[in-house]
């Protein structure tokens, strides 16, 4: 365990019940989401290096043109 984490775990014990199970909580849903953003991540790469290919064939074919910023 880390330094900091050691220190905020001490402070948090000073708190409340309630208030420890909030910071618990939150702690726990971060790590769950952070798990999720990694698998939707891990599973993407697959479909955003075909998505790339195509990007770069549809180039070379020609079927593409440059982007005109003052257009947008």
């Amino acid at each position: 365990m880390t330094e900091l984490l050691e220190r905020a775990i001490v402070k948090v014990k000073m708190l409340s019940e309630h208030e420890q199970d909030t910071f618990a909580a939150l702690i726990l849903e971060e790590i769950e989401d952070e798990a999720r953003r990694q698998k939707a991540f891990a599973n993407s790469q697959d479909a955003l290096a075909r998505l790339a290919a195509e990007a770069l064939a549809e180039d070379r074919a020609g079927k593409t043109q440059p982007l005109d910023i003052d257009a947008l």
